[in-house]
């Protein structure tokens, strides 16, 4: 393993690590409304990836990135509704960590590279081999089974995974580097979070709560979402695909382990019953995924 897949991997465990902690951020500021939460987090994303720009002396690069866009209304929209998708995710994610459901958002993620191996073949025609479908039955199952033995739809996990496989669908569409389609996307809803923030959010915004510590992890905030995918993006470029696929599942079984353990939320064997089979479906996919890695490279 040469330096260059040391730091590749350094980087992309840091980032999935903070993605799996970033349940207990949220928890600190629970007190908030998380559509308020929301509305801080693209604000000040927004504001921290303009100075990310500015400091790497990419601005130029970045106002004519998007002058391209504007003229391209492919691109346009793709990234448009990319920022939609994502802010959807986002929300559903920070309400469902600040109403108890960790747990139910750590299943979200793990079935979520499943979602993406359906919305390819529905939405780009992408052949499903029979151990992909094999999985996708098996994760199919296991959300049927919470289904029935609670008698709730575990709808925030379904939205989680199919929000965040819609956003990487619609990136595809869109040729632009980490660093400037973040930026591009906390523009572009930008606007409405201010909107919210002067109308519907009460004194958060220039009141006491900005002067103190919430107001402060408020801010954070942006940082928290903007530094663990630029860490992401550095580190995937230096590793193989089939590494990224093994490290995603890191931020999840945080998720999990927090939530059993830390916010003692109810773990019953219908859960274990679900999660195993994810779990061994996702184990078959990975396989499947590892063997035809390795097939190709002895072919190159």
């Amino acid at each position: 393993m040469n330096q260059e897949n040391k730091l590749g991997i350094l980087y992309a465990t840091v980032a999935y690590l903070m993605w799996g902690f970033l349940p207990i951020y949220w928890k600190w500021i629970d007190t908030i409304p998380a559509g308020e939460i929301l509305a801080h987090r693209i604000l000040w994303s927004f504001i921290f990836m303009v100075i990310v720009v500015l400091a790497v002396g990419k601005w130029r690069p970045f106002v004519d990135e998007c002058k391209v866009i504007l003229h391209d209304k492919k691109k346009l929209i793709g990234i448009s509704l990319a920022a939609i998708v994502i802010s959807i995710n986002w929300l559903t994610f920070i309400w469902a960590v600040n109403h108890d459901h960790v747990i139910q958002s750590s299943l979200g993620y793990y079935i979520n590279p499943l979602v993406s191996i359906l919305l390819g073949m529905l939405v780009l025609k992408e052949t499903l081999t029979r151990v992909q479908l094999f999985s996708f039955i098996l994760a199919a199952i296991g959300v049927v089974n919470l289904t029935v033995s609670f008698g709730v739809f575990p709808w925030i996990s379904i939205l989680l995974a199919f929000s965040f496989a819609s956003y990487g669908l619609l990136k595809k569409t869109v040729d632009i580097s980490a660093m400037f389609g973040l930026t591009v996307e906390t523009m572009i809803v930008t606007p409405l979070a201010l909107v919210y923030l002067f109308f519907f959010s009460g004194e958060s915004l220039a009141g006491s709560v900005m002067f103190s510590g919430t107001g402060l992890l408020l801010a954070g905030a942006g940082m928290a979402t903007a530094v663990p995918l630029l860490l992401f993006a550095f580190g995937a470029k230096k590793i193989p695909l089939s590494m990224v696929g093994f490290l995603q599942y890191v931020a999840p079984t945080i998720m999990l382990i927090l939530g059993v353990f830390v916010y003692k939320e109810t773990f019953s064997t219908a859960h274990l019953i679900s999660f195993a089979l994810i779990w061994i479906a996702l184990i078959i996919y990975m396989g499947a995924a590892q063997r035809r890695s390795v097939r190709h490279q002895a072919a190159s």
